[in-house]
């Protein structure tokens, strides 16, 4: 397998952002998502809103390919939680297709965002994940994102009422 390389998104590849985050949530979220939501997931839907993330430059789009065959992307910025201060960063996205898990992918996606947001003057980088998906979980802390206890917030899926946390780590050292 040839090296994973990092470029920044363009509208080319707005759908098979679309397809990977579709597919990533299908699989990773199968379990403590209502199967309705899981079913209602719209590539259609995703790709126009990454089309336009893309357009507006928000968030700041990677995507993640080997020979010019995306395997994942992510998305960060600026925090968007309220209160936080401007060194903050935040990873808005990040998925990697199902049959690309555990090859690096994620890792390298991450490091980008790292270097993306210490370009930009960060010094610390957040995400929100739900609290029932382990898989991203472990993924995440072993990354070095610790998770923010007292930051947990009930969102609704279809109906259903699920927990997010926030986890952070410094967007400098290792």
């Amino acid at each position: 397998m040839s090296s994973i390389e990092i470029r920044p998104a363009t509208l080319r590849d707005a759908k098979a952002i679309a397809q990977i985050q579709v597919a990533a949530a299908q699989d990773a979220y199968k379990g403590f998502w209502p199967d309705v939501a899981l079913n209602n997931l719209s590539i259609a839907q995703r790709q126009a809103y990454w089309r336009e993330a893309i357009q507006m430059c928000e968030p700041q789009l990677l995507v993640a390919h080997v020979d010019n065959e995306p395997m994942g992307f992510v998305g960060f910025d600026r925090s968007r939680d309220r209160g936080t201060p401007s060194t903050t960063g935040e990873i808005w996205a990040v998925y990697a297709a199902p049959q690309h898990w555990d090859k690096g992918v994620g890792q390298a996606l991450v490091q980008a965002a790292r270097d993306g947001l210490q370009e930009e003057g960060c010094t610390k980088m957040t995400l929100w994940t739900y609290e029932d998906n382990l898989r991203a979980l472990r993924f995440f802390e072993a990354a070095g994102f610790e998770r923010e206890l007292d930051s947990v917030k009930a969102v609704n899926v279809e109906g259903k009422s699920l927990n997010q946390l926030r986890l952070q780590r410094s967007v400098l050292g290792g």
